[in-house]
């Protein structure tokens, strides 16, 4: 008999936190709290969040995977920030990125003015450097490429210490992307980008792809979430401090605990991949595995459409 195929979902919460409070216990104590995006519909996810609050509003972005095209799309997710103890309201969502390649990783961000994105791109062979083009965040325009010629994923640029930093990974064989972690630095966001020459800086399976926005401890360290994969991709969640972060010398500390789905949902329990601050709030993602055989029909029509060259 045929094994039943392993399908991931992902579902996107946000968590009335700020990130630098984040521990297990916050995250289990706020779990009534969470506000959950919608569900993404058949054989669809949403995952991958961040987010940026403009007035009274939380625009999430997020990976939408497709398993019938096996390819994802960006979205913008719209909420009405909370009152009090109320949960965030969902307004509506739009797809504000598309293109012939995979998307994933939206991360965002304001600098001079500007609001940014530097999506997951990898199957283009570049790390891209996105601008908003209007003030609705649902058009964007290719501004550079960061780092090209190389598979780069989960590009996460931070500025820190007068300089700009980019922590990532690169797709390659034998799961690199989840082991390996990379640093490059820049004296402005466009560049010019130049890799350290010790990378990788940090070879774990337990943390190293990036998980979530960098960003500054309660003591002044650096810290950036990754992902721990040690039980299965994006199985959990754990943070790297870094107390010294120089062009010449990168010095880690990796936190010992792990941040994980069943923290946060009884039914969303096999994985916890990002950990992204926005404000006040959080922005989370959980993975539940299922193991139907409507999978296998799913992908056979796929390669009948591919064949048709449709």
């Amino acid at each position: 008999m045929l094994r039943r195929p392993r399908t991931d979902f992902w579902q996107v919460g946000i968590v009335p936190a700020r990130v630098e409070t984040i521990d297990a216990a916050t995250l289990h104590a706020a779990r009534a709290q969470i506000s959950w995006l919608p569900d993404a519909g058949p054989w669809r996810y949403l995952a991958d969040p961040f987010g940026l609050v403009r007035g009274d509003a939380l625009h999430v972005f997020v990976e939408a995977f497709d398993y019938r095209s096996k390819r994802a799309t960006i979205e913008r997710h719209e909420f009405e920030l909370p009152r009090g103890s109320e949960s965030a309201r969902w307004r509506g969502q739009t797809t504000v990125l598309d293109k012939p390649f995979h998307l994933s990783y939206p991360l965002v961000f304001e600098h001079e003015g500007e609001t940014w994105m530097v999506p997951e791109s990898h199957q283009a062979g570049e790390i891209a450097l996105y601008r908003a083009s209007d003030a609705s965040l649902d058009h964007w325009e290719r501004e550079c490429a960061l780092l090209g010629g190389l598979p780069g994923a989960d590009a996460t640029p931070v500025a820190h210490g007068g300089r700009w930093w980019m922590f990532y990974t690169l797709v390659g064989p034998n799961a690199r992307d989840q082991r390996e972690l990379h640093v490059a630095h820049a004296p402005a966001l466009t560049g010019p980008w130049t890799p350290l020459a010790g990378n990788p800086v940090r070879v774990a399976r337990d943390g190293a792809r990036p998980a979530g926005h960098a960003f500054v401890g309660t003591d002044g360290v650096l810290v950036l979430p990754v992902q721990d994969s040690s039980a299965g991709y994006g199985s959990a969640t754990r943070l790297l401090r870094f107390p010294v972060l120089t062009p010449e010398q990168v010095v880690i500390e990796a936190a010992a605990e792990r941040l994980t789905g069943d923290l946060v949902s009884d039914t969303y329990t096999a994985g916890l991949h990002t950990l992204s601050g926005c404000g006040d709030f959080t922005l989370i993602d959980v993975k539940r595995i299922d193991r139907s055989r409507g999978r296998q029909w799913l992908d056979f029509k796929r390669r009948l459409r591919r064949l048709a060259g449709r």
